[in-house]
Formats: structure tokens, sequence, C-alpha cells
């Protein structure tokens, strides 16, 4: 099961003992927050968690897969994270 926005709004409501609209407006603003800054070229490091951050991805030749035709793929600005130590340590059960 997917943990979405409202699911995670519910359990900081239940939690910290908010009302459910205001859970959601703060994680909508941490997100948009975080979005704005990643966006703006920041990296954005949140302790015990992780760093986001831009890869920029310079163009480069790829094919068609249909047809086999050489194609150019344009240059994009990719949202990279890194879990903190805390994180991986807890995702490989440690």
């Amino acid at each position: 099961m997917a943990l979405s926005t409202t699911n995670l709004a519910d359990k900081l409501a239940e939690t910290h003992g908010l009302a459910k609209a205001d859970a959601r407006k703060v994680i909508d603003a941490v997100f948009a927050d975080i979005t704005a800054a990643v966006a703006a070229g920041e990296e954005v490091s949140i302790n015990n968690f992780g760093k986001f951050k831009l890869k920029e991805t310079p163009e480069r030749q790829g094919r068609n897969p249909s047809n086999g035709e050489a194609i150019t793929i344009a240059a994009q600005r990719k949202l990279t994270f890194a879990p903190g130590k805390q994180t991986r340590d807890r995702m490989n059960g440690n």
C-alpha cells in the first residue's frame, strides 16, 4: 500500500492531536517549500532522513525503439533523493 498525503495527514493529525485539515495544510506547505527550493537549485537536507537535489542531465543521442531511428533526447533536470544514514539503516532492518 502506498502512503498518500491524505494518509500521512491522518497519521500526523492522530499522533499530534491536530485537525486533519490543519495537518494536511502543514504537509502541503512542507512539500511546496521543498519543491520550490529544489527547483531554485538548492539542496534540501532533512536531518535523519535524507537530501533532495536536482541532477542536470545533458542532451544526448538515443534510438527510437519502434524503428531504430536516431533521436536527440533533450537535456533534463531530475529530482534525486539520497537517504541519510538513519533512513538507510531503518530500510535495511538495522
